[in-house]
């Protein structure tokens, strides 16, 4: 894990202006350069659903072929060999799931990624990714393995202060016994498919390895669900004794029990911490930035979470107020806006800080990536405006990196890239 604190920005690269890898990915990279920024986080790279969520994706190892730069590029028929050797456990079920031309869009993807990715490097900046808890039911990996799936519950989540009641997400769970039988050897697979596309993992839904709320098949009552128990550290020792340790962020957000706490400690992962919710009151005790472990990364928001001028638009004036003590606490003289609550966060002794693109450019609801709880028009749509990466706006987030002390050293570039590197 990095031992320096640091900080990033979350765009997905369906966000960049034409939504695809290419010149604007490699010009997105250089702007985080130039804003002394480390990382670059992105949400899941597979195929996203039919309303574009990328969290309900058709194949947990296939990366989406939409993003594709020049998805006509030359493939011979040696690449494409060497291709499926390299990827023997999954490429042919994808290729059965997904028809002709399947494995030849998966070898230009990582063509285009590794350049991408390599570029990033030379520029001192990492990739964060997102690894969701589920696949959808009608994905390859559903059709190839049905064993390893649960024909009779869905996966949900369980009533919490922010959602009373529950939630159905509707993918199918987990037969953890099986996949025990098995050694986890599909999530071991899954793990090294991943870190060969990124340096540090964000794992979606996390508490759900150590109990998940499962909802009867055939209920559209997320109340009628219940607890289940999940594979706890057996499954991270197997993905270690294969693997080795691996550099993780575990979502530990929403309904988190003592258990939560120690399977994340014992696996080494970093936790997550919200902004935003450190000025409600029913989070302030986990969430607020004077009490950020070290061993975490601050978030001023994910996908799912209001911008913070949007937040700002609707907050209480209770909310406001605690806002306004932590930005006195901090030694922030400036009253609560979005840009003193992106030094709030990056003052933290979270060992990362990550803000999305739109906190970067003072979005409102307009610029919402995702409401959860919601299905269709409004999501998952967001793109970054042409111009928006100016040279004055990296300087502006570059400075208050400096501030904080989390610019880029660059003579520490190639020590990370030893310490982190996958491919």
């Amino acid at each position: 894990m990095p031992s320096a604190r640091t900080s990033g920005v979350i765009l997905h690269p369906t966000s960049l202006p034409g939504g695809r890898l290419g010149r604007e990915a490699y010009e997105f990279v250089d702007w985080l350069a130039a804003a002394g920024q480390s990382w670059w986080q992105v949400l899941p790279l597979g195929p996203p659903d039919a309303f574009g969520s990328p969290y309900t994706s058709s194949s947990a190892f296939a990366c989406w072929s939409g993003l594709l730069a020049d998805p006509e590029a030359k493939v011979e028929r040696s690449e494409l060999a060497q291709f499926r050797a390299r990827h023997a456990f999954w490429i042919g079920d994808w290729e059965r799931y997904a028809g002709e031309g399947a494995a030849a869009d998966q070898l230009r993807f990582e063509r285009e990624w590794h350049a991408l990715r390599a570029h990033a490097r030379s520029r001192g900046v990492r990739l964060i990714g997102d690894l969701p808890m589920y696949v959808a039911g009608d994905s390859a990996d559903v059709a190839a393995h049905p064993r390893l799936f649960d024909p009779e519950l869905l996966a949900g989540a369980a009533p919490d202060a922010s959602h009373p009641n529950g939630q159905l997400w509707g993918q199918p769970v987990y037969r953890w016994p099986t996949l025990r039988t098995q050694r986890y050897w599909w999530w071991i697979e899954r793990f090294r498919r991943s870190f060969e596309l990124v340096d540090l993992l964000r794992i979606d839904h996390f508490r759900g390895f150590v109990s998940y709320w499962g909802i009867p098949v055939g209920s559209t009552d997320p109340l009628d669900g219940a607890w289940h128990r999940g594979p706890g550290l057996h499954l991270f020792r197997a993905v270690e004794a294969e693997l080795g340790r691996l550099p993780l962020i575990a979502e530990d957000l929403g309904v988190i029990t003592p258990a939560v706490d120690r399977l994340r400690d014992a696996i080494g992962a970093l936790s997550m911490r919200i902004i935003g919710r450190s000025f409600m009151k029913r989070h302030r005790r986990r969430q607020a930035v004077a009490v950020h472990p070290a061993d975490s990364v601050v978030y001023t928001g994910t996908h799912d979470h209001p911008t913070l001028a949007g937040w700002l638009a609707s907050a209480s004036k209770a909310e406001r107020r605690r806002a306004t003590g932590d930005l006195v606490q901090a030694g922030i003289a400036e009253e609560e806006s979005v840009w003193p609550l992106i030094r709030l966060a990056f003052s933290s002794r979270a060992r990362i800080a990550i803000v999305p693109m739109q906190d970067v450019l003072e979005l409102g609801d307009e610029g919402r990536m995702n409401w959860p709880g919601t299905v269709g028009p409004g999501n998952w749509t967001w793109r970054l405006p042409p111009d928006a990466l100016t040279p004055e706006l990296a300087e502006r987030l570059r400075s208050v990196t400096v501030e904080t002390g989390r610019a880029q050293q660059p003579v520490a570039n190639e020590r990370r890239a030893a310490v982190f590197s996958r491919a």
